[in-house]
């Protein structure tokens, strides 16, 4: 081997790892303008209250007619726990969107071709989930007076949202689906599937505390999560499945020694002189 060759290969470490960040940036700025384009179209569509009530009336009404658990008796009893009262708005306030985003990064670094899947998974259940926002407007619970529901955020805190007819930054009237519960079981699904032994069921743990405090918090029927679910599926269904030999989509960086694994031709010995001990297809170095 010659070794004056090998200085001019140090460069390709700093040039993957820019690379590396690059994707990486690029990534994340795809991710959050997914998400601020959701934002900006959940709050076009928040102009229809009356519609959004008489619906969660309607939802409730139909909740009762499948024997489904009454949301307010099932808040009744928390609200005399001021702890688990505060337990719950904290888990819907802080938990929701940080899970999802540690849940994307490590599967970016770790699962890159789970990374892609569940990528386009939350995509195309966050569109299906704003498609049904300007379909049917739905109030939650705790503003359809009908539920005798309280709103735990405003009375004991922490708060996400302000009052309704002030606020600006979100449409409180789109409770069908529950992303809250949609996305955790995104989240679920996409640990499930990289984890190994039998305690990995143990994430849906996180979809399940998310069903219980969105309805203990009065923000959306069980309804809500049940459609989330199922909405969760048929994307399941729809999108191709990740294979064991898939590779990501982004293009292997050089290496010293040529690109990872590739495989060239051994050099031709010139007429007139013996032939190299090189066999054909052996890896050479290229310049």
């Amino acid at each position: 081997m010659d070794t004056a060759e090998l200085p001019a290969a140090r460069p390709a470490a700093p040039a993957r790892r820019a690379a590396a960040l690059r994707r990486a940036l690029r990534e994340l700025g795809l991710v959050a303008a997914l998400f601020l384009i959701y934002k900006a179209a959940r709050v076009a569509g928040a102009d229809r209250v009356s519609t959004a009530v008489g619906n969660g009336e309607w939802i409730w009404r139909v909740e009762r007619l499948f024997h489904l658990p009454d949301e307010a008796a099932f808040q009744r009893p928390v609200l005399s726990h001021e702890l688990l009262v505060h337990l719950a708005n904290g888990y819907y306030a802080y938990v929701h969107f940080p899970a999802t985003v540690l849940c994307l990064i490590w599967l970016y670094v770790r699962h890159p071709v789970r990374y892609l899947w569940t990528r386009r998974m939350l995509a195309g259940l966050t569109a299906a989930a704003l498609a049904l926002h300007f379909l049917v407007p739905l109030a939650p619970p705790r503003l359809t007076a009908l539920t005798g529901m309280v709103d735990t955020g405003s009375r004991y805190g922490p708060a996400v949202y302000g009052p309704p007819d002030t606020d600006a930054l979100s449409n409180q009237y789109a409770a069908m689906p529950s992303l809250h519960v949609g996305w955790a079981l995104a989240v679920a699904v996409a640990l499930i599937a990289v984890t190994g032994g039998r305690l990995r069921l143990l994430w849906l743990a996180h979809p399940l505390a998310t069903l219980l405090v969105v309805v203990t918090t009065g923000n959306h029927y069980w309804l809500d999560g049940i459609v989330a679910a199922v909405l969760l599926a048929i994307v399941c269904l729809v999108l191709p499945r990740p294979r064991a030999g898939d590779q990501p989509t982004h293009p292997p960086t050089r290496r010293p020694g040529g690109w990872p694994g590739q495989r060239v031709p051994a050099p031709q010995a010139p007429p007139g002189h013996p032939a190299g001990r090189a066999d054909a297809g052996d890896v050479v170095r290229t310049p």
